[in-house]
């Protein structure tokens, strides 16, 4: 694969969690990251633009990726992966840390071989 693929990281309100696996994947050469939240009151809040940039979006539940599908019915959506990871963390919380960098890696060996 010659272009790195784009990644979409999304959560509730991307505070903590989506806003941790962008912090640890942005210096990554693989692939290029990006995070956005669900909610109307988030820091960044998920938008069509962000949809349609992404190859893989990581969601942190699967209520998550139904509302996307339903929010974006509308769009050809890209592959959403649940990473199954509660709103139980501090952001940059080392437990957080290592489940997203587990979770992350273990998907992108299956679907892009990196």
């Amino acid at each position: 694969m010659t272009e790195r693929p784009n990644i979409l990281v999304v959560c509730g309100r991307n505070k903590k969690r989506s806003r941790t696996a962008e912090h640890i994947f942005k210096n990554d050469d693989r692939f290029n990251i990006r995070s956005a939240g669900l909610s109307p009151k988030s820091d960044r809040k998920i938008s069509e633009n962000d949809l349609s940039w992404a190859d893989l979006v990581f969601v942190m539940e699967t209520g998550q990726r139904a509302r996307i599908w339903g929010l974006y019915r509308h769009l050809e959506l890209p592959t959403i992966e649940v990473l199954n990871i509660p709103d139980d963390y501090e952001f940059m919380n080392e437990e957080l840390v290592e489940m997203l960098t587990d979770r992350i890696n273990h998907t992108l060996k299956i679907v892009y071989k990196i």
